[in-house]
């Protein structure tokens, strides 16, 4: 194809109304962490550019990223695939396969050189020339250096991509590594970890590039800012028992079905950023510490080394061991009862003589 569609043309050609795309453009600024003031921008990307072209490559891993990619319900993977997005080469999502298939992707990079998006999901092996992940005949790691090499970006979907995920676990037989230890750092890379991603992050993060043609804001480990930028801790439900010093001791206790603080039971959440407290998943159902169990870390680089996931952390927080946060903000607060009872004590009398000197005033009159 010499030119593509932009998402209004897509949206028109299937009959849809404009009313329809407003409200994909609507749904699009939310989940990409936009202001609303940004809506127009957004309408008049979606409006003229076009659409970008997107090969997703599949290396040592589950497939278990494009489970939870299919899965987005803001917006609808269907609606990113078939209006949003350019999909020429993936395979689990494409229809087609074999040796056409393959040849289909050399056209598309040779077509796009230094436009498209390459997306990866899975780890690179590198043990033994990389035989242990072949795709197409070749070694995987081949396979990823050719496409990487004119690609305009690269999204790293998954912990796999970004670390090398459970592969990588020790003693990794199979010396799975991350797409960035194999690409370089030559290329603009975006690292979406997480075992598997939040659906509408993955989707999040493929439309900022499509409607923008840039990067969205990320940190210091290539991660997007807005989806990235708290920790689970900062969003978790459970955080007040954390800071009142209540703690399950065991997945059975009383606390546990309290719903007290599991950072006793080996939570993660204060180490690691994700976007599950405030997404959550299954379009904002629940998320694993709401479901009763602790966060293992998935989006943190050789999570999987964590042995055993249920032992706590050291020492937390500029208060120090956490047997002791409860007590030393306990006394905090009973300080802040106290010196906020004594401001408002200095407040009233303030209010009540400014009140007796206006009524003076008015007698005079």
């Amino acid at each position: 194809m010499d030119r593509l569609d932009s998402m209004w043309d897509a949206y028109s050609k299937k009959g849809l109304s404009r009313r329809s795309f407003i409200k994909g453009c609507v749904a699009l600024t939310t989940m990409m962490g936009l202001t609303t003031d940004m809506l127009q921008q957004v309408v008049e990307a979606a409006e003229k550019n076009s659409l970008p072209v997107v090969v997703w490559l599949h290396g040592h891993e589950c497939t278990g990223c494009d489970e939870s990619f299919i899965r987005s319900g803001t917006p609808l993977a269907s609606d990113v695939v078939l209006n949003t997005i350019a999909l020429e080469y993936s395979h689990v999502l494409s229809a087609s396969a074999g040796e056409p298939f393959e040849h289909h992707l050399q056209e598309i990079i040779q077509q796009y050189k230094g436009k498209y998006i390459l997306a990866v999901e899975g780890a690179v092996a590198t043990a033994d020339n990389g035989v242990y992940c072949m795709s197409g005949g070749r070694p995987f790691s081949v396979l990823l250096k050719e496409v990487a090499k004119d690609a305009a970006a690269i999204i790293e979907y998954g912990s796999c991509a970004t670390s090398g995920g459970i592969q990588a676990a020790k003693p990794n037989p199979t010396g799975s590594v991350g797409v960035s230890s194999i690409v370089g750092s030559g290329k603009p890379i975006i690292r979406v970890p997480g075992c598997p991603p939040i659906p509408e992050v993955m989707t999040g993060v493929i439309m900022h590039y499509a409607l923008f043609g840039k990067l969205p804001p990320l940190d210091s480990e290539n991660r997007p800012t807005q989806f990235y930028g708290n920790r689970i801790h900062d969003t978790c439900y459970r955080r007040p028992f954390f800071d009142s010093g209540k703690f399950a001791e065991r997945f059975d206790d009383a606390g546990s079905k309290a719903g007290w603080c599991l950072y006793k039971l080996g939570c993660r959440g204060p180490v690691t950023y994700n976007s599950c407290g405030n997404l959550r998943w299954w379009n904002g159902l629940s998320y694993p510490i709401q479901s009763g169990h602790g966060c293992i870390g998935c989006s943190n680089d050789h999570f999987w080394d964590n042995d055993p996931f249920y032992t706590r952390l050291p020492e937390y927080g500029p208060l120090g061991d956490v047997d002791k946060i409860g007590a030393a903000v306990g006394g905090l607060t009973a300080a802040g009862v106290v010196a906020h009872g004594a401001m408002s004590v200095v407040q009233k009398k303030k209010r009540q003589a400014a009140e007796k000197k206006s009524e003076g005033k008015q007698v005079d009159e």
